[in-house]
């Protein structure tokens, strides 16, 4: 096949028995520990039943449609304008303070860690056991 013919690929049911040749012939070469030169006469099978395929059922393939890149006198010399969507300010840096937190649950009495409990707000938090919402101390 030379460079400017259109490539072609295999379709219907000819692309299912040429998935079933290359299973079939996966399951022989694994039962029977023939893995070299056993892959090449697999391919060579492949090869020649393309080939039987090509010659002999030319509907069984398909011309490949080519990716075209377009050119630059194909491309828009105008480009669209397209409105950048509005973002909301950022909020400052909210802080966490680990510091108000209580030292057990009150509600289940398990041990309150500051990277482990959920929080809720800057100075809200909640059990990461119960889920109860955390009294937080005076500052």
């Amino acid at each position: 096949m030379s460079d400017n013919e259109p490539k072609k690929k295999l379709v219907g049911p000819w692309q299912t028995i040429h998935g079933v040749i290359w299973v079939i012939g996966i399951y022989f070469l694994w039962t029977r520990s023939w893995w070299w030169p056993g892959i090449l006469v697999l391919v060579a099978i492949s090869a020649l039943y393309e080939a039987f395929v090509r010659r002999f059922i030319p509907e069984g393939y398909i011309e490949e449609k080519p990716t075209s890149v377009p050119t630059p006198d194909q491309v828009n010399p105008q480009p669209e304008v397209i409105p950048s969507p509005v973002t909301p300010p950022t909020p400052a840096f909210q802080e966490h303070r680990i510091d108000l937190l209580p030292q057990v649950c009150p509600s289940c009495n398990a041990p309150i860690r500051g990277h482990e409990v959920r929080w809720t707000g800057t100075q809200s938090a909640n059990c990461p056991y119960c889920g109860t919402n955390l009294p937080m101390n005076k500052a």
